[in-house]
């Protein structure tokens, strides 16, 4: 299994801001608070599933004075079934919205048969995936919030003979509770977006008989990366 890796900022914003940032590696700095610094090594050195590869991508700006971020895909030979990010935001004065000085907020992606994307109920098996993979683990969190949404698109002229394909977002951030010396379980809610991640990839769960896990139902097929 591959060490997670990534990219600190001393700047942090929304999730589409993340191509703001420049391509250097992540590093500390002088003045990175000592939790900050702390949570990132827990990220750096957590170990993952096989199937999910995890890359640098530059940390957003704007939202905190700190950020590190991951992306991952839950890969199968060379095509994705999923894909996602996790931005780690960190403010040593405290946030009155988070509740805390750190938060997490994350984006994840799949496709899925248009017959399931219909399902009224997706949205909220989708969010009970996110608390479940958190509550499995045993993490303590708050201030969730986020959303679900499913797009579909369909084809016609000269694109008329795709099938049509419909995709699930995720989009959602909570606040881990901090532990000694003001470190939250990083790691541990890193293991929690993976296991997410798999579920919405449709792989069966890392712990056989886990009755937490859902998985989805099989779909038309990967994407090519």
């Amino acid at each position: 299994m591959a060490a997670a890796q990534g990219r600190l900022s001393d700047g942090a914003g929304g999730m589409d801001d993340a191509k703001e940032t420049g391509e250097a590696e992540g590093h500390t700095g002088g003045g990175t608070p000592p939790a900050f610094r702390a949570a990132v090594e827990a990220l750096r050195a957590a170990r993952l599933r096989p199937q999910i590869e995890v890359e640098p991508t530059p940390a957003p700006q704007r939202l905190a004075p700190f950020a590190y971020a991951l992306e991952a895909a839950v890969v199968d030979g060379d095509q994705d079934l999923a894909d996602g990010r996790l931005v780690l935001l960190h403010d040593p004065a405290g946030h009155d919205a988070w509740r805390g000085t750190f938060r997490l907020v994350t984006l994840v992606r799949a496709e899925l048969e248009p017959e399931m994307a219909a399902d009224p109920l997706l949205p909220e098996v989708c969010w009970s995936w996110l608390t479940g993979a958190l509550q499995a683990r045993g993490l303590t969190y708050g201030e969730p919030s986020g959303t679900v949404t499913r797009a579909s698109s369909h084809y016609f002229g000269g694109l008329s003979e795709r099938p049509a394909a419909s995709q699930i977002e995720i989009r959602a951030s909570w606040t881990p509770r901090e532990g000694l010396g003001g470190v939250p379980e990083t790691a541990a809610h890193l293991a929690s977006w993976c296991d997410l991640l798999a579920q919405v990839a449709g792989l069966p769960p890392a712990a056989p008989g886990d009755a937490s896990v859902v998985t989805l139902p099989q779909r038309r097929g990967p994407q090519s990366r």
